[in-house]
């Protein structure tokens, strides 16, 4: 089993930026595929972005919308998933989800056997 725990959420003006972090425990944390979802009120789960677990190369894909703004990183030596966020917009306002899962990666979210609690993430124009 792992446990993801999310961290870093808040209230920020458009433009600003923030950082979300993504605490695991339970498993080689190196070994894990990992990606960001959002959920925004009255509308499904969505794909941000994912990144191979280090065995396959640490390799990236981001969703159109954030491409050039976000930037996910992975700290194996403190079992911490990132999410850095700038330029942000409105319309990132979510409740943003870290996933994991040991063999698939996707932009499904019925590929991820383990997902966190959630951060909020509120952007003000």
């Amino acid at each position: 089993q792992v446990q993801l725990v999310e961290s870093g959420g808040g209230l920020v003006q458009a433009g600003g930026s923030l950082r979300l972090s993504c605490a695991a425990s339970g498993r080689t944390f190196s070994d894990l595929n990992m990606a960001w979802f959002r959920q925004a009120p009255g509308k499904e789960r969505e794909f941000v972005v994912y990144i191979y677990r280090a065995r396959l190369g640490g390799r990236t894909a981001y969703t159109d919308s954030v491409q050039g703004r976000f930037t996910i990183s992975k700290d194996n030596t403190k079992n911490t998933l990132y999410l850095q966020m700038d330029s942000l917009r409105p319309e990132d306002t979510a409740r943003y989800y870290c996933a994991a899962d040991e063999w698939r990666i996707s932009t499904q979210t019925s590929h991820y056997r383990y997902w966190g609690q959630g951060t909020q993430v509120t952007v003000s124009s």
